[in-house]
């Protein structure tokens, strides 16, 4: 490795996400993996290489201790600035950037499930520090094509609804990425779905939830998913649907590996994959 490879932390490391990250991470030739953090109790001390599959080991064991490991790389001076790659769990995430961006480490964000609060508050502190963070709720190409078709089908759609599916071991709905969708559409400067009827919920929440101007996300969690989402325009006579569909975790490793190289370019925090291709 040059002195100019990026150091990488991976959060989360013994995950499904987290392996094909050190996957991905070993197999970059300007990336240098120096911390394989996971808060399960099974896997610590494991290499991360053989953990996640590889045929060699990386040297690099799995642990718990975060801080410490921000520590050691904010003090590797002779390296390029180190990136960390979270893709933890929600009620943890926040306070994980926090601490990277006190330590000049910056974050590329894959965990879901920040309030706008938060992100506005973590934007600030970025901001302040000048240390680059990447929040992506979606890293694969696939989905911001799906997005920019969506916000061109907006422009002559009133109707919408997006459909969100993803395994049952997800924490948070809806998904990071149909908020973001959501988002996307509400910035048009429109309101969708104008009632046609006085709507009544037999059930609460039949009718999905209720995001901006009017557009509805509907979750769905099943074994046998990974992550799926379709966003249905509808108007009278016709149906517009846009689907994308994740079969394997390693399409999202380009976006992962763009991501790690735009942060250390970055002084503030950037929200979404659309904003650095």
């Amino acid at each position: 490795m040059t002195n100019q490879s990026i150091p990488v932390i991976i959060n989360g490391a013994a995950g499904k996400m987290g392996r094909e990250v050190i996957k991905a991470v070993a197999s970059a030739p300007d990336m240098m993996l120096m911390g394989a953090i996971d808060t399960s109790g099974e896997h610590q001390g494991k290499d991360a290489g053989e953990l996640a599959g590889l045929s060699e080991a990386l040297e690099v064991p799995i642990t718990n201790q975060l801080e410490p490991m921000l520590g050691y790389v904010a003090g590797e001076r002779q390296l390029a600035p180190g990136v960390i790659v979270d893709f933890t769990h929600p009620d943890s995430v926040y306070d994980n950037i926090r601490s990277a961006i006190a330590y000049g480490i910056r974050p590329v964000v894959g965990t879901t499930g920040l309030s706008p609060e938060q992100i506005k508050d973590l934007a600030d502190f970025a901001e302040k520090a000048s240390t680059g963070c990447l929040i992506i709720p979606n890293f694969s190409i696939g989905m911001v094509l799906l997005q920019q078709a969506a916000i061109t089908a907006s422009q002559y759609f009133d109707h919408v609804e997006i459909i969100e599916l993803h395994h049952n071991q997800k924490a948070d709905a809806p998904s990071g990425t149909a908020i973001q969708t959501a988002q996307l559409l509400a910035e048009m400067g429109k309101t969708f779905n104008p009632p046609q009827v006085e709507e009544t919920e037999k059930i609460p929440g039949a009718r999905g939830s209720l995001a901006e101007e009017g557009i509805r996300i509907h979750s769905v969690r099943l074994p046998g998913l990974i992550a799926h989402q379709e966003v249905i325009f509808g108007a009278p006579g016709q149906i517009y649907t846009l689907r994308h569909d994740t079969s394997d975790r390693s399409c999202y490793m380009p976006g992962v590996l763009l991501a790690i190289r735009k942060a250390i370019q970055l002084k503030s925090l950037v929200y979404g994959l659309e904003k650095i291709l």
